[in-house]
């Protein structure tokens, strides 16, 4: 089995975690916006998508998967296992893990308007790191450090590298007759992982200093409580949304991607276009309640989009896993 079975989400779980948000979102801004958030997150026990988005993403990315991945991959116990492991970065937000929770809260988001200040994004996470320190010298108003700006593409792109490694192994493992049981268990909790964070880059409050209420320049009026975040990815997910509805969106043919990082970027730039959409559309009341018709195409889109990301870059690990190691430079 890849799971026990599905945790209890306990009171005090829910707790740790809306601590950690406090303490660790930018600044005073981002304590006041998680103050604020409290009585939602209680409820919705999650970030980013929610629990329910997360894990509905995930599994409708397995079950859109091709016959030619290998049957493990997509089976129901997969399928499940899957479905599962969406929400799993999330429940490594504690203050019970301080290390854990500094090292990664950053990964679930990119404020493309703050990274775009070093220009091209390097294609590495530590030039990122070097890039935006290089940048604060001309930016001493901001704080252009990585924990503020976010690390969402690079840790999406370092999963989906094991990913395609643990699948090369898995090859091999085929092809000398072993026991393949352990390398598919690994296979299946990566590509769960990595579907969490192709989750976060279609939500586009993920991509942008406007994450929870708009800053700035407002000619538009748009909300600036700290609360159009867990309304629309949670609270209007989890009582709006089915799997039915997001499944006819899901592309149907797979397709697999050529340079991983430059598709990822390109896909987190398309969603960050929808910063804007998010706003009016909240504004209009489209996630109020049962919210509006254009409230709930979004949605599904938006899910949709993430699920068909997600497939096509678990289908992309698996068909690139049959290229052969270069021969090493220490071999006799």
């Amino acid at each position: 089995m890849y799971l026990a079975g599905l945790p209890a989400f306990i009171f005090s779980v829910v707790w740790a975690r809306i601590l950690f948000g406090m303490m660790s979102w930018m600044g005073s801004v981002r304590v006041a916006v998680a103050a604020t958030l409290l009585p939602v997150m209680l409820v919705q026990q999650g970030l980013a998508w929610g629990r329910d988005g997360h894990m509905m993403i995930n599994r409708l990315a397995g079950a859109a998967l091709p016959t030619d991945v290998p049957e493990f991959l997509r089976s129901k116990q997969a399928l499940d296992a899957l479905e599962y492991y969406g929400p799993e970065p999330d429940r490594w937000k504690s203050p019970l893990e301080p290390e854990l929770n500094a090292a990664g809260f950053s990964e679930h988001f990119i404020d493309l308007e703050w990274a775009d200040l070093v220009g091209e994004l390097p294609r590495k996470r530590y030039d990122f790191v070097r890039a935006l320190a290089f940048a604060q010298k001309s930016h001493l108003d901001l704080a252009l450090t990585p924990e503020k700006v976010g690390l969402q593409p690079y840790v999406t792109v370092e999963v989906w590298e094991r990913l395609k490694s643990a699948m090369r192994d898995y090859r091999q493992l085929v092809l000398d007759h072993k026991d393949t049981k352990p390398s598919e268990c690994e296979i299946v909790f990566l590509a769960g992982w990595l579907g969490h964070y192709v989750a976060d880059g279609s939500q586009p409050l993920h991509t942008t200093i406007q994450y929870n209420g708009w800053t700035g320049p407002n000619p538009n009026g748009y909300t600036t409580e700290h609360k159009i975040h867990a309304l629309f990815e949670s609270v209007y997910v989890s009582a709006n949304v089915k799997p039915a509805d997001v499944t006819p969106l899901i592309a149907a043919k797979p397709v697999v991607v050529g340079d991983i990082f430059t598709d990822y970027m390109a896909y987190l730039r398309h969603t960050n276009s929808l910063v804007e959409k998010t706003y009016q559309l909240e504004k209009a009341g489209a996630f109020t309640g049962v919210g509006t018709p254009e409230g709930k195409d979004f949605t599904d889109e938006r899910l949709a989009a993430g699920a068909t990301e997600l497939r096509d870059l678990i289908y992309s690990a698996w068909v690139k896993s049959a290229e052969p190691l270069p021969p090493s430079k220490w071999a006799d």
